[in-house]
């Protein structure tokens, strides 16, 4: 697909670059979506960075994603206009890139742009010497065909002359281009390399460094809890004034700091703990009841314009509902509230539903902001968010004067519109309404005069008929179908953990949630992971992408694939999760712990010239496509790898009693120890390591009695009975600090049983194969087999044994730091 380097774009007349547009080349809906401008782009691969080389040339970097809608914006004003074109295309390499394909471009040019300018997003624009070092950047420039109100406050820089000044500071003052950038390029190596050489000590892997999480101590979740308390809007929900982005890593920690054990409610405080619940369930209120949310559809949007979330961009990302999915169950075992529980039910079925869900497996990445706004109006311009805005008179059309009035008062609608003029640059939105909860049954009850149980069913029945009204007579926004192994390993993991806490609520929709994960994994594994090298691709799309798997394809599946298996208790997916922990490891680990998120290069990784080989002193080189490897710890609105990878560690370590994994994991704790001390607000996933690694982690081990697997109520009556409750019980509680196993009990000791459940597992974990189960045992000192036992029958002195005795099922609670396992009492 790729064409030779270089040549199919030299003119033959006086050997002058002519450059071609080549983006038919690419698998990504973005990417494609610019192969007809006239702008002749270019892909990031070798041929294109030759190019500049060899005519030394700027590169002229341009990075967003297909449901961004400023990146369409950008698209209209200055990549279709024939100005532009001719200055890219005669004084630049112009190059077009997914940043959901290639993060890890992505990351190094924003770290950039916000270090020079204060600030970040999409699209991201750079200009890049030959070398791939940073000469000037930004995101959002006005273009030639913008309308007078997409400049906010017309003060818009011009892409134009951006061109033309960087074109005459290339050609008249080159070496001071390069001088700079490469000062730059120097700071930015500095701050990503900021760590690697001061936790030397750690590469030795010593014993001692093993046994904590270095000088991390429990006291930064109330450092962390206090940032956000600081930060707190309390009238409108969120951290933030505007935007507002949802950020559940942070809501998820603030959720769980009252779920940790007393350690660290003692530390925290039980106010600061319950305060911080009650922060995160009003904001995730305040979102369920706003704009962000698809009020008679399914799913939220990436994120909001106005700080009382009524106002979103109105993409709707893969990533952002999947951790969504996750905190709202969390809130909904916390609260028992039926309105979190409806939130958990409307992103489920966005998930597990087209055009989200793919047939046969998988998940697709995303929905645009923009659409055309009626099926017979395609021709002009598409709007944002004309699927899913209103005016008063289409609601009295679908629905009537009544149902209409009363619709409108409960969404917020009115003739005007709903949505202010500053917040309004292309007046796309004139007397139209976003619709947000602004009322309640029983407060309409009493305004309109009718029963609470009449309004409720009018607005079931109106946000039904307002549905399919949408979805008959107005496009759908474009879907970006392509896989992102990283996005579905979220997916997996929520998914899974529904369906585990919706299986005594709502088994139809419990094996829903289940089969979603399954499939997804099955198709992951099928079509994006080598099983031969252990290795994953980052994305599908027709056919397997070009990219390999970064390190957040690798934890995040891991994660989801560990969820998975304890939904299912299907070893398959614990075996996967492990291989794929060790291949990550291997291509990941940084010198001084800790995961970049790029692989080692390897002879099959597109280079020019080989990496030199890493010393203690010096870190690998990158890919030479690549300015730096980056190592983060910090979550945005994605987790970084490096949190949800010390979380796995720390879980495979309790599921398969490998103490190498709780090394690693606590080596990637030091890794970061500097910037988690001074910002522990910014690494709140990697707090919950340092809780796991302080308290260490409880394994349920569940032994199932012989012949009866799953079969939980067949034989020895009220024990199978309480044994069943006890599962319920576990798997309706958050699980923080917890692993669950299940295994049956007429599986050989040594795992080599015929197929039993929990036979790789046992296999694995040598706790496990200590257990007998046909004895009541408590093992103490580490591997079982060494452990204290006591059989039935042989207790005192007396004679007996396994022999006629039948194997019961119960319930082990294993406890990683001292290395023991004793049976749970029941009653």
């Amino acid at each position: 697909m790729a064409s030779s380097v270089g040549r199919p774009q030299t003119s033959s007349m006086a050997g002058e670059l002519a450059l071609k547009n080549r983006l038919d080349a690419s698998r990504s809906p973005y990417v494609r979506g610019h192969m007809n401008n006239p702008v002749a782009w270019q892909m990031w691969d070798a041929e294109a960075l030759a190019l500049a080389k060899e005519h030394n040339r700027l590169l002229f970097v341009s990075i967003g994603y297909a449901a961004c809608h400023w990146c369409h914006v950008m698209e209209r004003e200055s990549f279709t206009s024939p100005e532009v074109a001719h200055l890219l295309n005669t004084s630049f390499i112009p190059i077009k890139i997914d940043r959901e394909e290639r993060p890890d471009i992505d990351a190094i040019y924003m770290n950039y742009v916000q270090a020079t300018t204060g600030s970040g997003g999409w699209p991201l624009n750079v200009f890049l010497t030959p070398d791939l070092e940073p000469v000037f950047g930004g995101t959002y420039w006005q273009g030639p065909n913008a309308s007078r109100s997409t400049a906010l406050g017309g003060d818009s820089v011009n892409f134009l002359e951006i061109l033309q000044k960087m074109r005459t500071v290339w050609s008249t003052q080159e070496e001071r281009c390069r001088s700079s950038a490469k000062e730059i390029t120097r700071q930015l190596r500095e701050f990503a390399e900021e760590g690697v050489h001061s936790h030397g000590n750690q590469q030795t892997g010593s014993k001692e460094e093993d046994k904590s999480s270095g000088g991390l101590e429990l006291e930064l979740l109330e450092e962390a809890y206090e940032h956000f308390s600081r930060r707190y809007d309390s009238l409108n929900g969120g951290f933030a004034t505007s935007p507002k982005f949802p950020t559940p890593a942070n809501l998820s920690f603030l959720l769980r700091l009252g779920q940790y054990p007393d350690a660290v409610r003692g530390v925290v405080g039980e106010e600061e703990c319950t305060n911080a619940a009650a922060m995160a369930v009003h904001t995730l209120q305040s979102m369920a009841r706003g704009g962000i949310r698809d009020q008679i559809g399914y799913g939220l949007s990436r994120y909001s314009v106005t700080a009382d979330w009524s106002l979103p961009h109105f993409e709707k990302m893969l990533y952002d509902n999947a951790q969504l999915l996750a905190v709202y169950l969390d809130a909904f075992l916390i609260t028992h509230d039926p309105e979190m529980l409806g939130a958990v039910y409307d992103i489920a079925t966005y998930l597990t539903t087209p055009p989200l869900a793919r047939a046969g497996g998988g998940f697709f990445s995303a929905e645009d902001a923009d659409s055309y706004p009626t099926n017979s109006d395609t021709t002009g311009e598409k709007r944002e968010g004309a699927y899913y805005v209103w005016t008063a008179r289409e609601f009295r059309a679908v629905l009537g004067e009544r149902d209409g009035d009363i619709c409108a008062r409960f969404y917020g609608v009115v003739p005007d519109g709903n949505v202010a003029r500053q917040n309004d640059p292309h007046d796309e939105f004139i007397s139209r309404n976003v619709l947000s909860v602004k009322s309640t049954p029983a407060m309409l009850a009493k305004e309109v005069g009718l029963a609470e149980e009449e309004i409720i069913r009018v607005l079931k029945i109106g946000r039904e008929k307002l549905r399919a009204f949408r979805d008959m007579e107005r496009p759908r926004p474009a879907l970006d179908d392509k896989i992102v192994t990283a996005w579905n390993g979220l997916a997996i993991g929520a998914l899974a953990r529904t369906a585990s806490v919706l299986e005594k609520i709502d088994a139809a929709k419990a094996e829903i949630c289940k089969d979603a994960a399954i499939q997804a994994a099955e198709f992951i594994k099928r079509e994006l992971w080598d099983e031969e090298t252990g290795k994953l691709w980052r994305i599908w799309r027709d056919g397997r992408g070009d990219a390999p798997g970064f390190a957040d394809d690798y934890a995040f599946l891991v994660q989801g694939l560990v969820e998975l298996y304890e939904c299912t208790w299907n070893d398959e997916w614990l075996q996967w999760a492990d291989e794929l922990m060790k291949s990550q490891i291997k291509l990941f680990t940084a010198p001084s712990g800790g995961f970049y998120s790029t692989p080692t290069p390897t002879p099959t990784t597109t280079t020019i010239s080989p990496p030199p080989q890493p010393t203690q002193q010096q870190p690998p080189s990158p890919p030479s496509d690549l300015l730096l490897r980056l190592k983060s710890g910090m979550d945005s609105a994605e987790p970084s790898a490096n949190n949800i990878s010390v979380s796995n560690l720390f879980r495979l370590s309790s599921l398969l009693d490998d103490q190498s994994y709780t090394a690693e994991a606590r080596r990637t704790l030091s890794a970061f120890e500097a910037e988690v001390e001074q910002w522990p607000f910014c690494f709140v996933g990697l707090l919950a390591g340092v809780v796991n690694s302080r308290l260490g982690l409880r394994s349920v081990v569940i032994v199932d009695g012989e012949g009866e697997g799953l079969g939980l109520g067949k034989g020895e009556g009220g024990d199978k009975e309480k044994i069943e409750n006890k599962i319920r019980a576990f798997r309706t509680e958050i699980g923080v600090g917890r692993t669950i196993a299940r295994v049956d009990g007429d599986g050989s000791s040594d795992g080599s049983g015929g197929g039993t459940r929990g036979e790789w597992l046992r296999s694995r974990n040598s706790l496990l194969r200590g257990l007998d189960p046909s004895v009541d045992v408590r093992l103490e000192g580490g591997k079982g087999e060494e452990g204290e036992r006591k059989r039935d029958g042989e207790r005192e002195g007396e004679k007996g044994g396994k022999e006629g005795v039948k194997s019961r099922s119960r319930i082990m609670i294993c406890d990683g730091l001292k290395r023991t396992c004793s049976e749970l009492t029941l009653d």
